[in-house]
């Protein structure tokens, strides 16, 4: 017989790390034609950070995506921007690309405005427009603000961005210090069916709701949560990695089973934006954070369908039979104390 329940979990986990020293840095340049070049030592390792960074850089700068150009991630020619990891790319990466835009824009304003005769504070930008706020006339777009800029004034746009997080060194004694700048919190709840008569359980949905800062690009978000919500159903209930004496016993992939698309379930992702306080733009991350509370919330809901605590992941279905089996065992001992704690019942008597 199959049996639903539903299980919750919670999860924490910190960014931009400040016992060790975190930081990034990016080169900024306007250039022409209207695009912007951003230099830095970013990897793209499929998060889809240089998507993020371009949005970035495009809304800092007034200008569209497609008119961002990322230069290559050779830390001999271009600024360092440390590992792709940790949940720390939108979070460090992102925020070093919008104080450099900024400083970069500030120093765009000025000149346009100085062109135009006009305060700086007045000038606007947008999608590769460029105008004088309450004015009619005093409109262009970016490239030929770039070469009037240029051509004429004999101006480049550049700007540069560091961010580094909050330092807090570790006491050489206790090594006390504050491990992280920021946190990411989540929670996520799990629909489960389990079979108690082969202790097969079936993933059939995930409700995972992040706190996430301020989002850059919801789709991005909601597929890491996606794509860290499967891996967790891995680690949950299929991936089984052994050693023995330090020694690697799983014999290969053949035996180390991964979830496939029959696996994956409906996953609902909920987005909290709570800017983080501590940065320009806001932003947080959703890397790890996405898979931190999965295994315990299916682990929750199992207890929930059918009464067993499953205490070793992953939870295969032979795992979760023997607790079944277990349960039963001990079920049917309970039934059987009374009959034999009573001598006069064991010995088939009656009592007066």
């Amino acid at each position: 017989m199959k049996h639903r329940g539903r299980g919750m979990a919670c999860g924490w986990y910190g960014i931009a790390r400040t016992a060790a020293m975190d930081r990034a840095a990016v080169w900024v340049e306007l250039d022409d034609g209207g695009t912007v070049k951003v230099a830095t030592g970013v990897t793209e390792i499929g998060e889809g950070v240089l998507t993020g960074l371009c949005q970035i850089a495009a809304q800092e700068m007034g200008v569209r995506p497609e008119d961002i150009v990322l230069g290559d991630n050779d830390t001999a020619r271009v600024p360092e921007a440390a590992h792709a990891g940790a949940t720390r790319m939108t979070y460090m990466i992102g925020n070093a690309v919008a104080i450099a835009c900024r400083e970069a824009f500030g120093k765009f304003r000025a000149a346009m405005g100085a062109y135009w005769g006009v305060s700086a504070e007045s000038v606007r930008a947008f999608a590769g427009e460029v105008w004088v706020e309450g004015s009619a006339s005093k409109r262009m777009s970016m490239e030929h603000a770039v070469h009037v800029l240029k051509k004429e004034r004999g101006i480049v746009i550049v700007g540069s961005g560091l961010f580094t997080s909050a330092h807090t060194p570790l006491h050489p004694e206790t090594g006390e210090a504050t491990p992280w700048q920021s946190y990411v919190f989540g929670a996520q709840v799990a629909e489960v069916e389990v079979d108690d008569d082969t202790g097969e359980v079936q993933v059939l949905g995930v409700w995972a709701a992040h706190d996430v800062g301020r989002v850059v690009n919801p789709q991005q978000v909601e597929g890491q949560i996606e794509g860290g919500v499967v891996m967790a159903i891995g680690h949950a209930l299929m991936e089984e990695y052994v050693q023995v004496d330090g020694r690697t016993t799983t014999a290969g992939f053949a035996k180390y089973i991964l979830p496939t698309a029959l696996d994956v379930p409906k996953v609902t992702s909920v987005l909290i934006q709570e800017p983080d306080p501590k940065t320009p733009l806001g932003v947080k991350g959703i890397g790890e954070p996405a898979i931190t509370p999965t295994a315990a919330a299916v682990i929750n809901a199992i207890h929930d369908a059918v009464g067993v605590r499953i205490t070793q992941l992953p939870a295969t279905p032979e795992r979760v039979l023997e607790a079944l089996l277990a349960r039963r065992a001990a079920a049917a001992a309970t039934r059987a104390a009374p009959a034999a704690a009573s001598p006069a019942i064991a010995a088939g008597t009656q009592p007066a």
